[in-house]
């Protein structure tokens, strides 16, 4: 097997191609920390990271940068709106999505690069365009003459003509064409600024992620990541800007973009109002629940955001929290201890138990394309067949004890890639029987003093909450309740 990936430059899946063996160098757009993160813009940041760790499960070394975007318009009108200085407003911002990261349980980039710490190599790389005669100055601005590189647009598909045609950007006395774009702008009152050859200013948007990509990670790039939006313009200066320094190709192997979120028919942005904070999102699901509502279906397609879909992700996610918690009490409190987790490509060994070939499939969907849709339903599968394992031991069946234990090995290793945490099985399972126990107790005495009407609600108020409670002979016994199949 090996991994495929959908590269948006060919437009096709493809094999995974990387510079050095076993080796993968990884780069995404990070946030303009002008502002409190929503939940469209963590989908992307999630799924990079997700297919961080999947690389890593499959035996690669996995070198990943994010950056930080921390001088930018937004970030300035964010300080006039707010009164503070623009230093002010990337510190508070930058400290609420790295809260907000952690939160979702996404792990932080090895390298976490922020624009102004760059300066200096951003100037240095615009004189070397300049050098290259495809950068102009003009009034202190520096430009991108776009009709200079030659593969411009292979990126997005769009020729120049057709951006030309479709050119809504107001012509500014400085540029030479409407399609130039700012690699430098000249300072104006009141704004940060540095000093540079062209007089005091500070970078444009695109040259950022070019210079700081190719200074930690070098060219090509194995994989770099970022929203669907990014395409055009944002990528595909990136392309131009570091393909035309280099006066090589190309800057990246594989461009990864992922599906952008809607609220109903409507894309979810800053711009028009309707955006969802994770820090709000938080107070109604478990992280857990996000995870599952990002990751359920494939991280090229528009996802869409609404209150029945996560309730949906909640009650899927219930499931195999439930089989978890269940089959953690049949095991008498006993859980497989992982070790590290990785099948590296050419090495897989799936072996011959219950569990194996329900990883077997989750590899496979996720070697194409990160297929999670399929992956998904391979851990539903799983617990089906986990849940009917259960039931033919509470009949008994002490044989399928193994057999559950196997998928349950395989369960936990599965969710441990998708970076799920589990964070209702962290009650222990003595505690859990320790207090059905005291609850049945409290039933028996009230089934002994007659007091039927209470003894059969607290059987119902269990079952309620997942226990089950059955009346023999020898007394009462009780398990938790298994999923549905």
């Amino acid at each position: 097997m090996s991994v495929r990936i959908y590269n948006t430059l060919v437009r096709r899946v493809v094999p995974l191609e990387t510079r050095q063996p076993d080796r993968v160098l990884m780069y995404t757009c990070g946030p303009t920390v002008h502002n409190y993160q929503h939940i469209g813009n963590f989908r992307t940041f999630m799924w990079m990271d997700f297919i961080r760790r999947y690389l890593q499960y499959r035996g690669f070394e996995v070198t990943y940068v994010m950056n930080y975007t921390d001088i930018e318009d937004k970030i300035i009108d964010r300080a006039n709106i707010e009164g503070i200085s623009t230093e002010a407003v990337t510190t508070k911002y930058s400290a609420a999505f790295d809260a907000d990261m952690e939160s979702l349980g996404i792990r932080r980039a090895d390298i976490v690069s922020r624009a102004t710490q760059h300066i200096e190599e951003m100037v240095q790389a615009i004189e070397g365009l300049i050098d290259r005669g495809v950068a102009y100055e003009a009034e202190g601005d520096v430009w991108f003459a776009v009709d200079s590189f030659p593969g411009y647009g292979k990126l997005s598909g769009r020729s120049l003509d057709e951006m030309r045609a479709g050119e809504r950007i107001e012509p500014q006395a400085s540029k030479r064409s409407p399609l130039d774009f700012a690699l430098w702008k000249s300072a104006k009152e009141g704004e940060p600024s540095w000093p540079s050859p062209w007089g005091p200013g500070r970078p444009g948007w695109h040259i950022e992620c070019s210079v700081m990509s190719t200074k930690y990670l070098g060219m090509p790039i194995d994989i770099h990541g970022g929203g669907a939006d990014l395409t055009f313009p944002h990528h595909e200066n990136e392309i131009a800007q570091a393909e035309a320094l280099a006066g090589t190709e190309p800057f990246v192997t594989q461009w990864m973009h992922c599906g952008l979120v809607q609220m109903e028919a409507t894309k979810m942005s800053k711009s028009l109002g309707n955006v969802v904070l994770v820090r709000d999102l938080l107070e109604s699901y478990s992280p857990d629940v996000i995870r599952y509502w990002v990751l359920m279906g494939s991280y090229r397609i528009q996802s869409t955001f609404s209150t029945p879909v996560m309730t949906d992700a909640a009650q899927s996610y219930d499931r195999w929290a439930r089989f978890l918690a269940s089959a953690t009490h049949s095991l008498d409190g006993q859980l497989p201890q992982l070790d590290e987790l990785r099948r590296p490509v050419g090495q897989e060994r799936f072996g011959d138990d219950a569990g194996a070939p329900f990883v077997e499939r989750f590899v496979a969907a996720m070697d194409d394309d990160f297929n999670s849709a399929a992956a998904f339903a391979t851990v539903h599968d799983l617990v089906s067949e986990g849940n009917k394992t259960m039931e033919r031991m509470s009949d008994g069946g002490s044989e399928q004890r193994e057999k559950l234990w196997q998928l349950l090995e395989s369960f936990l290793e599965v969710t441990s890639i998708l970076g799920f945490r589990f964070k209702s099985s962290n009650v222990s399972s003595e505690l859990i029987a320790g207090l059905v126990e005291y609850v049945l107790e409290l039933r028996d005495r009230a089934r002994a003093e007659s007091a039927f009407d209470r003894a059969d609600a607290i059987r119902s108020r269990l079952e309620e909450i997942g226990v089950l409670v059955e009346d023999t002979p020898a007394g009462s016994r009780w398990h938790l309740k298994v999923g549905e199949a």
